[in-house]
């Protein structure tokens, strides 16, 4: 096996997972997914996850009634599933020190608005409330800033006049199904780099 070894968050459809997994399929996507880990047992995208053949691990609402000590399970259970870096893909927790220490600019998050602008859980409903022309994706490292991380990606969306709140969510949701899994294959390729003020430099093709 080759590429990079990746444990998945998630918390709900699992449709970003599902592009992961589609692209790793498809050859374009130097990676495998180790682990995928659900906040929900319900979660449809656990369902993805097994229709793949993936492992999967979901904790109860009373191990979260702990944050700390919950990561520190996730941690150990990625850890030992050989993850080398972590996608959040819908998850909907804060991840925390136990999990960031033990993968440093190695949790990987995507956020479905232009970072700095639009932070937090409901970043599509406010874009739309506010009525902006142009919003977009961020693909960025989690750290102990929420949303605030090195940015590795963003792709901007023109948004048109006369769209709903749900068609500005599905155009998102299409740039979120490419963007992700291209940032992950500049990761595989060894060509993403924190600098040390904290902006990430991407290498060229060689």
């Amino acid at each position: 096996m080759t590429g990079i070894r990746l444990g998945v968050l998630i918390s709900g459809s699992g449709t970003n997972l599902q592009a992961i997994i589609d692209r790793i399929a498809a050859g374009t996507l130097d990676a495998s997914v180790e682990l995928v880990v659900s906040s929900r047992p319900d979660a449809y995208g656990l369902k993805r996850a097994e229709a793949a053949g993936i492992q999967t691990l979901t904790l109860s609402r009373e191990v979260y009634r702990d944050p700390i000590a919950a990561d520190m399970i996730i941690a150990q259970e990625l850890k030992d599933h050989g993850c080398e870096y972590v996608v959040m893909a819908g998850y909907m927790r804060m991840v925390r020190e136990p999990i960031l220490g033990s993968f440093p600019n190695r949790v990987v998050n995507l956020h479905p608005a232009l970072l700095p602008s639009f932070p937090g859980a409901h970043a599509i409903d406010d874009a739309y409330g506010r009525g902006v022309k142009v919003t977009g994706v961020t693909v960025h490292f989690a750290n102990e800033d929420y949303d605030a991380g090195p940015i590795i990606a963003q792709e901007a969306l023109v948004v048109e006049e006369g769209w709903t709140r749900d068609e500005l969510e599905e155009h998102i949701h299409q740039i979120e199904h490419r963007l992700y899994p291209d940032t992950l294959q500049l990761i595989a390729e060894g060509r993403v780099s924190v600098r040390d003020n904290l902006t990430v430099a991407v290498a060229p093709l060689a």
